[in-house]
């Protein structure tokens, strides 16, 4: 026989489970701790000493990195574009130099800023923007991302600007930057898809981009390469978007976007008949599976910073590092 559960058997379970949930919420209040989901909020993705601390924690890993020519030192403090361009200059550099790097010096970061947006879901993002001790009269710009509030605060994008390159910021009353999401409009070209165009530019040229070092010049650089007598060179580009790669944009003061952004290049080498490729560069051969003869693929990273204007108009692209990341000897 089954006993059944009457209408005041569950009122008074209900009671018990009303009350309960009441002195959790009460003992959470008293105690200052009060729960904010950040998926549905608006709020500042990091608080400024937050992201001073990131920076510096990031400063640390990436010197002990540098110094012994170890990626494990900084795995936790890069992540994207970044952790594939340099965490394969380090697996070049160990193979080279196993017990360390011979030149290496501390990098220093001063004056730091921050610029950190207001914004629901993820990723968390921000900027920060400080001068370093090499490259010359640069500022190093530093784009941290985090998936999770128990994460690292992780570096993506790295691109490294003259003082006078770095945009004006929009901000509001409180200091806090405006993100500019993927599909966002009110610029020439969504954050989303500029990696596809500057892909699709670097093959067949357009107007979608400013001329200048990495546009135009790139392209010219390559057209002066493909014709050197005895080696045919081929390319190929594709955008970088999923996950870490995904590209993250601020919103600037005149009402366009700085977008940081990644991008895939492959560059096959093949020598005329009867002769090899020459590999004399060390960081090459140590990233190179197979033996290079007739022909050698390399595979680089590059990221990318680009000023995205209001409304239309070119592109500008103001910065890129790259990196070579493998190859292929055949």
């Amino acid at each position: 026989m089954t006993r059944e559960r009457g209408p005041l058997r569950l009122r008074r379970r209900d009671r018990r489970a009303l009350l309960t949930t009441a002195l959790v919420a009460l003992s959470l209040t008293a105690s200052g701790c009060v729960v904010v989901h950040g998926e549905r909020e608006v709020l500042p993705t990091a608080t400024r000493s937050e992201a001073a601390r990131a920076l510096a924690d990031f400063t640390a890993a990436y010197n002990a990195a540098d110094k012994g020519f170890d990626r494990s030192k900084d795995a936790g403090r890069v992540t994207g574009a970044l952790a594939a361009i340099d965490g394969a200059r380090l697996t070049a550099g160990h193979a080279n130099h196993p017990s360390g790097n011979p030149n290496h010096t501390p990098l220093i970061l001063t004056d730091a800023k921050f610029t950190i947006p207001k914004k629901a879901g993820r990723p968390r993002f921000f900027l920060a923007d400080a001068r370093g001790n090499k490259g010359g009269d640069v500022r190093w710009l530093l784009v941290f991302t985090r998936d999770g509030s128990g994460a690292n605060w992780r570096v993506a994008y790295l691109t490294l600007l003259a003082p006078s390159a770095v945009p004006e910021f929009a901000q509001d009353a409180q200091g806090w930057a405006e993100p500019v999401e993927g599909r966002a409009g009110g610029v020439a070209v969504s954050p989303a898809d500029l990696g596809a165009d500057y892909a699709d530019y670097l093959q067949d040229g357009g107007d979608r981009f400013a001329d200048g070092p990495h546009t135009s010049g790139w392209r010219t650089d390559r057209e002066r390469l493909s014709k050197r007598p005895g080696l045919v060179r081929q390319y190929q580009d594709e955008p970088l978007t999923r996950g870490d790669y995904a590209p993250l944009a601020l919103r600037t003061a005149d009402g366009g976007a700085l977008v940081f952004f990644a991008t895939h290049h492959f560059e096959k080498q093949t020598a005329a008949a009867g002769t090899s490729v020459p590999v004399t560069n060390q960081d090459v051969r140590a990233l190179t599976k197979g033996e290079v003869k007739q022909s050698l693929t390399m595979e680089f990273v590059s990221n990318e910073a680009a000023l995205d204007p209001p409304g239309s108009g070119p592109v500008k692209v103001i910065g890129r590092v790259q990196g070579l990341t493998g190859a292929v000897g055949e």
